[in-house]
């Protein structure tokens, strides 16, 4: 019985070497067709997970940036005007109460949103995600430039190991 993935001399080789090529049968199309889903469906599950971190990351890092540069604002503009308000309107005995609430709220979305940078960028979440969109577009378009018969089977090998190579993190991430 012949394997769908049958090994016959190409005739490209001018060398004469054994290359490993795919025969052209059903099975063989439907074997690589459900290698694709299956590559697909690990790319659907990581970008799932994926998409919400990158967004939640990105979205404390701006929104925390932008906190502490407003907190420290009203002083900075107001000076002592802006803090002798802010005590009287919050009944406090100093206007320096104000200033260090301020301040340290200001430190810690300063904190937060440094933090949310750098797991952002040290982890390559925005790289990883755009890399797995980018792939999983690219084998929906083998997925059915395979299934109407516009490709053969050897050179959809091809793209699927070129695209599914591009995403290697996936498969150790969905474990």
């Amino acid at each position: 019985m012949l394997s769908a993935f049958a090994t016959t001399r190409n005739p490209r080789d001018r060398r004469g070497k054994l290359a490993h090529t795919m025969s052209e049968t059903p099975d063989a199309r439907q074997r690589l067709s459900a290698r694709i889903d299956e590559k697909q469906q690990a790319i659907r599950a990581y970008l799932a997970r994926e998409r919400p971190r990158r967004n939640r990351l990105s979205n404390v890092s701006i929104v925390g940036s932008g906190l502490a540069a407003a907190l420290t604002a009203g002083p900075a503009v107001g000076g002592t005007g802006f803090t002798d308000a802010v005590a009287n309107l919050f009944a406090l005995s100093e206007d320096s109460i104000v200033w260090r609430v301020l301040c340290l709220f200001a430190v810690i979305l300063s904190i937060a949103a440094a933090l949310a940078t750098n797991f952002a960028t040290s982890r390559a979440v925005a790289d990883r995600v755009s890399a797995a969109e980018t792939s999983n577009a690219q084998l929906e378009g083998l997925a059915v430039s395979l299934d109407i018969g516009n490709i053969d089977v050897d050179e959809a090998v091809k793209l699927y190991q070129q695209y599914a190579g591009q995403v290697a993190f996936v498969d150790a991430a969905s474990r």
